[in-house]
């Protein structure tokens, strides 16, 4: 018997849909929403959405109900964020722009600053402000990281992310009236890695937490991935929380939307080259980046790994770039022009990194209802190509 994500997929009308097209499940995205939630019911935790894994505002008044808010990295996300949420509103960004920070300090409640120099810089400026107080931290670098693939290492070596403990200055938070501290070195993730992770955070920056209010957990936490350990999670936010007395944040982007999104396409051609190509009407440089940065091989539904089933091929997208492969499938049948792919878990780090090289089209974005409704609720063309450059 299919289960309850397997019957509800099997309701959704993909040849409904234009291709390609981005579908977003409000079920799927609730289930995750509930796992949350539950994290936070159980330890008092904050949790909020990283805006650079997921930005759909379609969605923003659901997630609201289940999340405390969200946290950006520009001025373009807090902004979002503010609009179209308005619940607490945290950034953090390598370094700001002069000319952004005093409308930046217009949307947030919370700014993370990468070094302490930032820090000093703007202080005056962010403490100057009127009204509500914007809370101040400092993103940390504990030198420590599982993360195997560099480009996703904030640790790695000679990084640019977070004060290592050589140039942490414990005096700046007696000094300075810092709010809290900040890491982030996790990527899709299990909890064993964060305990791992929090034991160096408390052996190197220890003698400080007692002196801060929260601590942030940033985000990677695969919180809403099956096998994901939720009881040691919160083992490791009440350790925290008992230890130092620190309100606790988390920024999972990811785990928000894993697996409650697909992409459809649709096969443009079929050419041979030592094997069967399949050229679809999506691209992997476009519409899917991180299969070629990550790298790694997305599934479709009712397609296996090369020689599973009957007929094997390789899946390519439409742009000029050669290496625009998306992997080797096998199906039951030959492809045919026409035929339709869904691929899954492509609603995070899809959208919000998708980009119109060579002038490709981005793909429709349609929203599966929890009430049974399919709906396009936006759509692309030349202008969306044309306004981008000059």
């Amino acid at each position: 018997m299919a289960g309850t994500g397997e019957k509800r997929i099997m309701a959704i009308d993909f040849a409904a849909l234009p291709t390609p097209c981005y579908v977003v499940d409000e079920s799927l995205l609730q289930k995750n929403l509930e796992i949350l939630r539950s994290v936070r019911l159980r330890t008092g935790c904050r949790i909020l959405l990283a805006l650079k894994g997921f930005a759909m505002f379609a969605v923003f008044p659901l997630i609201g109900r289940y999340l405390d808010g969200v946290t950006a990295s520009s001025l373009f996300e807090a902004r979002l964020g503010r609009e179209e949420m308005n619940r607490e509103v945290h950034v953090f960004a390598p370094a700001y722009q002069e000319s952004e920070f005093p409308e930046l300090l217009g949307y947030v409640d919370h700014i993370v600053f990468n070094s302490l120099a930032q820090w000093r810089k703007y202080r005056a400026q962010v403490r100057a402000r009127d009204g509500r107080r914007i809370e101040c931290g400092i993103r940390i670098n504990p030198e420590y990281s599982e993360i195997r693939t560099p480009l996703y290492d904030p640790c790695f070596s000679h990084s640019r992310l977070g004060v290592t403990l050589a140039n942490f200055q414990p005096a700046e938070l007696e000094l300075a009236d810092l709010d809290g501290l900040h890491f982030h070195t996790l990527c899709e993730q299990n909890a064993d890695t964060l305990e791992r992770t929090l034991r160096v955070v408390d052996e190197r920056f220890g003698p400080w937490l007692s002196q801060v209010k929260w601590l942030n957990f940033g985000g990677g936490h695969h919180i809403t991935r099956p096998d994901y350990d939720c009881d040691s999670l919160v083992r490791s936010i009440q350790m925290m929380q008992d230890k130092y007395g620190l309100q606790i944040y988390l920024e999972p982007g990811e785990a928000v939307a894993l697996g409650a999104g697909f992409l459809v396409s649709r096969v443009l051609d079929i050419v041979d080259n030592g094997m069967p190509i399949a050229i679809l009407d999506t691209s992997a440089a476009c519409h899917m980046p991180d299969v070629l940065e990550m790298p790694y091989r997305p599934e479709i539904l009712g397609a296996g790994q090369p020689g599973a089933k009957a007929w094997t091929c390789r899946l390519a997208g439409p742009t000029c770039l050669a290496g625009d492969v998306i992997g080797d499938y096998s199906f039951d049948r030959q492809l045919q022009p026409g035929d339709r792919l869904v691929f899954c878990d492509m609603a995070h780090y899809t959208m919000v990194k998708n980009n119109t090289f060579n002038g490709i089209n981005l793909p429709s974005i349609a929203l599966a209802g929890a009430d049974g409704s399919l709906k396009v609720i936006r759509s692309f063309g030349y202008e969306d190509f044309k306004s981008r450059l000059s």
